[in-house]
């Protein structure tokens, strides 16, 4: 029996993320390619892996036990092969990290800039994405740590340290006709237009909850980003549209000429803080590096 390592973390994805479309664009791959690796796997092992319906991906009673003891191998696999890479290399000096665009200029710039100036023989290797990707190459070993929000029910093999607050809003225009209301509650959205991250970012799936809870349809998404709105912001500034915007952009340049919608339901609570697999011993290199993110985070309120 061949199995390529590939496979094997093409099936960890599916099992992660319950849609091929959804496990591709977390690993960067095309959906063809990715179905091709798991009928790969399943002609190889001889039984299938997923149980295929309208709803996603399902792992079949065999698969699951299957998935316990490969995840397993295939960490410990990822870190005996950084450990013979970073000892080819010479000397452990290579720090993993992953960081979410909305916090590379507040937190991992300055962080880097003196990790430079303490440990100039080191090397880092940076992943900018969001969310989703960043967590999901964090558990398959290829980060060593990321920078972004804490998930509101942290996954069991994941820990994380706090380091700032930083809600996210829903945003408008400043002069936006729901404004100019008395009073502005949730369901005045009802026919809103919306600028907002795909289905698998947690900011969009937020909005689609908070709205299913007040018995109101799903947002009407006019403009889908790769991002919440700090890189459109201009565009909402020149229509009707509504976005999400962190407090720390909308207090910056981006946030220019927007104000976020005056009622509690529009606001949703996040910490930012550096992530890390449980049963990975970070190196004395990133130990540093999470020091230097506290320092450069600041007192928290």
């Amino acid at each position: 029996m061949a199995l390529r390592l590939d496979d094997i973390d093409y099936f960890l994805a599916v099992a992660e993320h319950g849609q091929v479309r959804r496990a591709a664009a977390a690993l960067g791959l095309s959906q063809p390619a990715l179905t091709k690796g798991l009928q790969r796997l399943e002609k190889e092992l001889g039984f299938p892996l997923f149980d295929r319906g309208a709803r996603g991906m399902t792992l079949t009673p065999v698969a699951e036990q299957f998935r316990q003891r490969t995840q397993t191998l295939r960490t410990s696999l990822g870190d005996a092969i950084k450990e013979a890479s970073d000892l080819h290399l010479g000397a452990m000096g290579l720090l993993r990290v992953g960081v979410s665009p909305l916090y590379a200029e507040r937190l991992f710039v300055p962080a880097c800039l003196q990790l430079h100036q303490q440990r100039p023989a080191a090397r880092l290797r940076v992943m900018v994405n969001l969310n989703d990707a960043l967590l999901g190459a964090l558990r398959l070993g290829d980060l060593d740590l990321s920078i972004n929000a804490i998930p509101r029910v942290l996954p069991e093999d994941l820990e994380a340290v706090p380091l700032m607050n930083d809600d996210l809003c829903m945003v408008v225009r400043e002069d936006h006709p729901l404004l100019r209301r008395r009073r502005v509650r949730l369901q005045d959205l009802v026919d809103a237009h919306w600028m907002l991250p795909g289905p698998g970012v947690a900011g969009r799936r937020g909005v689609e909850a908070r709205l299913a809870e007040a018995g109101m349809p799903p947002p009407r998404v006019a403009v889908e980003v790769s991002n919440t709105a700090s890189q459109l912001s201009r565009l909402v500034i020149r229509s009707d549209l509504v976005a999400l915007m962190s407090q720390a952009m909308l207090a910056g340049p981006a946030g220019e000429g927007l104000a976020p919608l005056p009622f509690a339901e529009a606001c949703f609570a996040r910490e930012i803080g550096a992530l890390m697999r449980k049963d990975h011993v970070l190196s004395p290199l990133a130990r540093r590096f999470l020091e230097i993110l506290r320092e450069t985070a600041g007192p928290r309120a």
